[in-house]
């Protein structure tokens, strides 16, 4: 094997390691969810700030989108994160994605 043939076959075996590892770092997709289905508006986001919605319900997660602070949105689904704050999947217009659920609030009372 030469030295060109090793790169490749070290760089194959790091990909596979990034992508196991990724795996891992999207678990809290599978942790116990629960059902939501109403309207929630964003709080707790200074008014000169902005709340990053998340393509997978973690910090680091790639941003997709953000919503300003005192905006509605629909809230699909919650997810419980054991020692961490629970995640929500919401959308509004072309924006879907995961928030921290400690920076919504259940809208009372609404019309659609």
């Amino acid at each position: 094997m030469n030295k060109a043939q090793e790169k490749v076959l070290v760089a194959a075996l790091c990909g596979l390691i990034v992508t196991a590892a990724a795996g891992v770092a999207v678990q809290p997709a599978m942790a116990a969810g629960y059902p939501v289905d109403t309207l929630g508006q964003v709080t707790g986001v200074a008014h000169w700030d902005r709340l990053n919605v998340r393509k997978w319900p973690a910090s680091y997660s790639q941003k997709v989108g953000s919503f300003a602070p005192g905006l509605h949105v629909w809230v699909e689904r919650c997810i419980e994160v054991e020692n961490s704050s629970d995640w929500c999947l919401v959308e509004r217009g072309d924006t879907k994605g995961w928030v921290n659920s400690r920076y919504l609030v259940p809208v009372e009372n609404w019309d659609i």
